[in-house]
């Protein structure tokens, strides 16, 4: 199968003086790594307390061009390293950077150098003239880079890469501790138990150590086999085996990643800290037990509440462009919502009202009353309180809103993707990705946080017009909000209970992950199945759901009216009638003298 979103990124950005920036055509901000220039390349290899590998490179360079996204990936494969060894590039290209480029002996692009962590000023890198560029051997590369330094001068949060003996470790067994300890033992030649070390360098609660198959008595008294292998030490004193799918790096560390107790600790400073947090506080304070292999439709209802109770009511009225978007929302919603019940009478209701008033504008109040049920019709209902569940945060402002934002649009791709033909005749069919079309439109429109919606919108205009199927619109969805968890990893907005990490982990779908040259890699095909499954309607669990209220039972039939039991046609008739009877009561509500009127006890609104 062959997927989309593997296309290049926008390469060209306009520059304050209508020149084009050669610098941000291969790297940007956004990119897990340091662009340097002429005014911060020594202040930050010299005495850093962190090694550097950098890249000088050429912008014209036509391999260097090529090579910017294996070094993306290899920086993005590694971020976590960062406080040990930090990933740069320079550009040669740029007229400002031609001095320093020929200071440091730059004549070849791309040309490689790493720095000792607390070189002096006078340091000039030494090269790494490799011929193999690949990110595995790069990354055996910045390892061994971090082994040659020597106890002076070794990274001030590099943790001790060298194997411990059985003399060491055994005396650990049984003994309490603050902290897991993680014993990995591989064969001599094996880069995994120092990959993981450097993996976790970013996490409290857990401390990697590694050892060698070469120690018998350590593999006798831990009874190990088969390398490599992982023994935790847990705090309690207890100790055991720590099972995994697959021997394999990305699994070791998504696994410790995971333990009990074991936080990311946040960056002291991101342009990224602030803005993906939840916005409204849980009205019940007590924990809510749940399981992350399940979709919670208190969570949905929740971000529906939010959405048109809280974020719409900052729009006093509704006209042009946000009209129409409301409009769209509502219609995908009523349409795709799984499982039906009152929060998709509620959609429909609003969706024929919307449909029945071809007004230029209409007022947010008139809106809430149909949320808020003011007309009482049977089986509407939208709980008027937050009950995050899957979406919980560990305190407040944290998961909440943006997390069942994210988790209704999923379930809605998947719902699309199941009900082809729902979309039919409502204007929305024709696209090939209608959910990401209108999720696009509202988070641009309506979305609180701006410069998330920023990122929203970049992302969209780089790669949505790749989409050209239903599946497509699934991963697409999926792909962007694991890249925006890789952005705000560690920020001020991440949870520490419930750390950003790549979705879904090895534990919720083994079969979703591979590995290729020491590499990790998506299996994209299971990844597909999983979504699916995973917000698929049978997976939506009803628990924690607020019930519909009970309204009056509505008047009897008048004598010689005919029962909707008793008239002719099927099913589907029978609820083009309904729908129809509906229309016609919504139509009733109109504007007259510049007032919204309702009938019965429905809230009349005064707007200009």
């Amino acid at each position: 199968m062959l997927w989309f979103w593997f296309f290049p990124v926008v390469l060209w950005l306009v520059a304050p003086h209508g020149c084009v920036s050669t610098s941000a055509r291969l790297y940007t901000e956004e990119d897990p790594l340091v662009i340097l220039s002429s005014s911060n390349l020594k202040p930050a290899v010299t005495n850093s307390s962190s090694a550097w590998f950098l890249q000088f490179y050429s912008s014209w360079c036509g391999h260097c061009i090529q090579y910017s996204e294996t070094w993306k990936a290899l920086a993005r494969d590694v971020q976590d390293w960062q406080q040990a060894v930090r990933v740069g590039v320079l550009d040669c290209a740029q007229e400002e950077n031609f001095d320093v480029c020929k200071e440091f002996n730059i004549k070849f692009y791309p040309t490689f150098k790493y720095f000792r962590a607390h070189s002096p000023e006078t340091e000039r890198g030494t090269p790494y003239r490799g011929a193999d560029r690949e990110i595995q051997s790069v990354r055996q590369v910045m390892v061994n880079i971090l082994q040659n330094h020597t106890q002076q001068d070794w990274p001030e949060r590099c943790p001790p890469l060298r194997p411990y003996s059985s003399a060491e470790l055994l005396p650990l067994l049984g003994q309490r501790s603050d902290q897991y300890t993680a014993i990995i033992v591989e064969e001599p030649d094996s880069y995994v138990g120092r990959e993981v070390v450097l993996d976790l360098l970013q996490f409290s609660g857990v401390e990697v150590r590694r050892a060698l198959s070469l120690d018998l008595p350590l593999l006798d008294a831990l009874k190990i086999t088969t390398f490599p292998s992982v023994y935790l030490l847990h705090p309690n004193g207890s100790h055991s085996h720590l099972h995994v799918q697959k021997q394999l790096r990305f699994f070791f560390s998504s696994v410790l990643r995971t333990l009990a107790g074991v936080q990311r600790r946040v960056r002291p400073s991101s342009s990224t800290a602030v803005g993906q947090g939840g916005a409204l506080q849980d009205q019940q304070s007590a924990w809510r037990d749940f399981s992350s292999s399940e979709v919670y439709a208190a969570d949905l209802e929740s971000a529906l509440h939010y959405l048109l109770r809280v974020e719409l009511a900052t729009h006093s009225t509704l006209q042009g462009e946000e009209l129409q978007v409301f409009k769209d929302f509502v219609t995908l919603v009523s349409k795709l919502y799984p499982g039906g019940g009152s929060v998709v009478k509620l959609m429909e209701t609003l969706s024929d009202w919307l449909l029945s008033l071809p007004l230029p504008r209409i007022p947010y109040q008139a809106v809430l009353d149909l949320v808020d049920n003011k007309m009482r019709i049977s089986g509407v209902f939208l709980g008027a309180e937050l009950r995050w569940v899957g979406c919980q945060g560990s305190r407040a402002g944290l998961r909440g809103y943006p997390c069942s934002l994210w988790t209704l649009f999923h379930v809605l791709t998947v719902q699309h993707d199941a009900t082809p033909t729902a979309l039919d005749n409502t204007g929305l069919e024709g696209g090939a990705a209608p959910v990401l079309q209108v999720m696009r439109r509202y988070v641009r429109t309506f979305f609180g946080c701006e410069e998330c919606g920023r990122h929203f919108e970049r992302a969209a205009a780089a790669s949505l017009e790749g989409v050209q199927n239903r599946e497509q619109q699934v991963l697409w969805l999926w792909n962007q909000h694991n890249t925006v968890n890789d952005r705000l990893a560690g920020s001020l907005s991440d949870d520490p209970l419930f750390p950003k990490a790549p979705w879904p982990s090895p534990s919720l779908c083994a079969s979703c992950h591979d590995e290729k040259n020491g590499v990790h890699e998506w299996n994209q095909d299971n990844v597909l199945l999983f979504l699916r499954k995973h917000y698929g309607a049978s997976n939506i669990s009803p628990r924690y759901s607020l019930s519909p209220q009970r309204l009056p039972a509505p008047p009897s039939p008048q004598t010689g009216q005919p029962q909707e039991e008793h008239r002719g046609g099927g099913a589907e008739e029978k609820e083009k009638r309904r729908r129809a009877r509906r229309r016609r009561r919504l139509r009733t509500t109109g504007l007259r003298g510049g007032r919204v009127v309702g009938a019965g006890s429905w809230a009349s609104t005064a707007w200009t």
